[in-house]
């Protein structure tokens, strides 16, 4: 459970972000320069229902750390 940092609210988990008009999605990487090396994971999404705060977080975090 993820609580709004803004007004302390449980946020709506299970979310994600969606690219209008591309296909391809996001995904977040170690490694800014190279295309598909260095990955550690498709961002999650929580929204708070009371003041619509958006958070974007990793859910596994071992594959930053393994990355670092």
């Amino acid at each position: 459970m993820r609580n709004c940092l803004r007004c302390g609210a449980e946020m709506q988990e299970g979310c994600t972000v969606k690219v209008e008009g591309a296909g391809y999605g996001v995904v977040l990487s170690t490694q800014e320069n190279k295309l598909f090396s260095g990955r550690i994971g498709k961002p999650r999404v929580a929204v708070c229902p009371v003041c619509g705060e958006v958070s974007i977080y990793l859910e596994d975090v071992d594959k930053l750390k393994e990355g670092a």
